[in-house]
């Protein structure tokens, strides 16, 4: 169950909440939820197609998971043809995306997820990162229990290790 009593506001989802539905770890039932949710939500809750496309990069070049089970993970994402999926990425955007990791030293990505959120008038970004906890004009928020995002986060040094 997602945390309970938890009321999800409008935001951005951030890689790493897409990543642990890509294969079998601790956190994978909560992210399969979490997106789920968000994905039949009328709330505006934001899934960037740049995200789905980079949890296929991370979880199968880090992570070494089968490309083809990704791949069939994530095309069933994109092929809900949610409103929640958001194919935008403009030029405004990236170079604002630029600034706000320039200023708050942070990866180009997050200053992406950063800017996309703030020009959309959106408050909150779901992520697992902390790093964005810095950043004042968002809410940073783990959807998910923090015992099991440990175990998540084990998990993954045991997976890097090999």
């Amino acid at each position: 169950m997602l945390k309970e009593n938890l009321v999800y506001s409008s935001g951005v989802v951030d890689v790493s909440i897409v990543v642990p539905v890509c294969f079998e770890n601790p956190l994978r039932r909560y992210a399969v939820e979490f997106l789920s949710y968000t994905l039949m939500s009328e709330k505006q809750i934001l899934v960037p197609i740049t995200a789905i496309l980079g949890a296929y990069h991370i979880a199968t070049r880090y992570l070494k998971v089968s490309r083809k089970a990704v791949k069939t993970i994530l095309t069933g994402i994109l092929e809900t043809h949610s409103p929640s999926l958001y194919p935008r990425n403009d030029i405004d955007t990236a170079v604002n995306a630029l600034d706000v990791a320039t200023i708050y030293n942070i990866e180009s990505w997050d200053g992406y997820l950063v800017a996309l959120a703030i020009s959309l008038g959106l408050k909150t970004i779901y992520t697992l990162d902390k790093e964005l906890k810095k950043i004042k004009e968002i809410n940073v928020v783990n959807p998910f229990p923090k015992e099991t995002v440990r175990e998540y986060h084990k998990y993954i040094v045991e997976i890097l290790k090999k």
